[in-house]
């Protein structure tokens, strides 16, 4: 089991940048595949971006593809999240998500852990 804690939200205006973090407890980080995924007031929660266990595979959705940058570093049991040129359509709060496995998964139901979420405000 693993367990995740989510930190580096805030309120930033329209075109800063924020970075996330989330810390995975455990000495197994390394064999879960990691996501971000957010949640606007009453959307659904949405899928963001993926990396495998290895970090050999990276997915984002397409909403914030050039502007998002999925990292992590197994050895610090840290998960990234470098979010650049926001816009108030960015505004959610930010989930980090792990899986048991190496392949990279977009949708929520294929992840087991969660953290708490971090809420990212992009004021206009």
């Amino acid at each position: 089991q693993v367990q995740l804690v989510e930190s580096g939200g805030g309120l930033v205006q329209a075109g800063g940048s924020l970075r996330l973090s989330c810390a995975a407890s455990g000495r197994t980080f390394s064999m879960y595949t990691m996501a971000w995924f957010r949640q606007a007031p009453g959307k659904e929660r949405e899928f963001v971006a993926t990396i495998s266990s290895t970090g050999g595979s990276i997915y984002y959705a397409d909403s914030v593809k050039g502007r998002f940058t999925i990292s992590r570093d197994n050895a610090k049991n840290t998960l990234y999240l470098q979010m650049n040129s926001l816009s108030p359509e960015d505004t959610a709060v930010y989930y980090c998500a792990a899986r048991r496995g190496a392949r990279a998964e977009v949708k929520a139901r294929d992840y087991d852990y969660w953290g708490q979420g971090t809420q990212v405000t992009v004021s206009s």
